[in-house]
């Protein structure tokens, strides 16, 4: 799981997934979202391969990427705990809201 988080923390490889969540891609297509050049496209494709969130294949003499979700699937999971604390607190908050509100209702 390091490894993909380590992937998730740059933009350029989260605009690359958030691309390949549409469809399958060429390099070229995904050259053309970045702001840098092609052999930079290249390392961050590496990286997310080698994290496992995008797989390749040959078709003629393009190199396309799929995005491969399953270990975004793992993230979420371990974030589910820390999801559930956010709940209860957003829903903590939510009652404090509410009660001021029919406080300043029944003063007024």
């Amino acid at each position: 799981m390091d490894a993909v988080l380590h992937a998730l923390a740059d933009g350029s490889r989260r605009t690359v997934l958030e691309a390949l969540r549409q469809g399958e891609a060429t390099v070229s297509e995904l050259a053309a979202l970045l702001p840098i050049a092609r052999p930079g496209v290249s390392r961050h494709l590496r990286v997310l391969r080698e994290a496992g969130l995008v797989e390749l294949r040959q078709q003629a003499q393009w190199r396309v990427y799929r995005l491969r979700p399953e270990p975004l699937a793992e993230v979420d999971e371990w974030l589910g705990s820390y999801r559930s604390l956010w709940e209860q607190r957003l829903h903590a908050l939510h009652t404090e809201v509410a009660r001021g509100k029919r406080q300043r209702r029944s003063s007024g």
